[in-house]
């Protein structure tokens, strides 16, 4: 019962570093591998974590997504073929050549994390020239297929790298680029759970227990990103990830 209370405890504080920040499947991450789960299962379990949040921004900016332009589904089709080939090479791969993979995994996560706010800078500084290169969808789309692969195989960070590549269209404002990453990020994590959802490799209980939490940190988040940091917010969860690949790489 105690690990459930946990559990659902750390799912908040998930969603809402997710909510403020981003990167919350960095900290979910090694709560889950504390939890007693491999890291093979703690992956794959981190998708239901991070699902109820992602559906629930998703609806949050529905009114945005109804003004992007219909043709910009068609960059779903690279997110759901990479999604699920990702998905699939992680059922294919050992739990033990997983664990060798893990550091490696999760130092890219966090560089990416880390980079983020450059990332977010470029981002705004795009949007605000005159002249904004128009590239043809089928160029992003390219791009986005390796990155959903990666979603699909170990899902921390990738949202920043698709919000970077929605710059590069000829989206108008900030929110419908989130709009279409909220949609792009959950149909990455619920092709990732149907196809791992055969076999051992999700832990239905413990990612549930921790994906309600998610779900309440998530709706706070808005709330709780007028009032903290998220500076400091990225400063921990970096430091959070960084230990847990020292961690990892050396306990296995």
């Amino acid at each position: 019962m105690e690990k459930d209370i946990l559990l659902f405890l750390m799912g908040i504080v998930v969603g809402g570093m997710n909510a403020i920040a981003g990167g919350g499947l960095l900290l979910g991450f090694p709560v889950l591998l504390a939890s007693g789960l491999t890291a093979l299962a703690a992956n794959a379990t981190g998708n239901i974590v991070v699902l109820p949040g992602q559906l629930a921004s998703a609806y949050g900016y529905r009114k945005y997504l109804k003004t992007v332009p219909k043709r910009y589904i068609l960059l779903l089709i690279p997110c759901v073929a990479g999604a699920l080939l990702g998905a699939y090479l992680l059922r294919k791969t050992p739990g033990s050549s997983f664990e060798k993979f893990v550091p490696w995994l999760l130092l890219v996560a966090v560089g990416l994390f880390a980079f983020q706010p450059f990332l977010h800078k470029h981002l705004h500084r795009h949007m605000k020239s005159k002249q904004k290169p128009i590239k043809p969808l089928v160029w992003i789309g390219l791009a986005l297929f390796p990155l959903a692969i990666y979603g699909g195989y170990f899902g921390a960070g990738f949202g920043f790298v698709i919000l970077a590549f929605l710059g590069f269209t000829n989206l108008k404002d900030i929110h419908q680029m989130n709009a279409m990453k909220n949609v792009a990020a959950g149909v990455i994590c619920v092709l990732s759970v149907l196809v791992l959802a055969r076999g051992d490799f999700i832990n239905w209980h413990a990612g549930l227990m921790m994906g309600a939490g998610s779900a309440v940190g998530g709706f706070s988040g808005a709330y709780l990103a007028q009032k903290i940091s998220s500076h400091a917010i990225r400063i921990f969860v970096i430091i959070i990830g960084l230990l847990t690949a020292v961690y990892v790489s050396f306990h296995h």
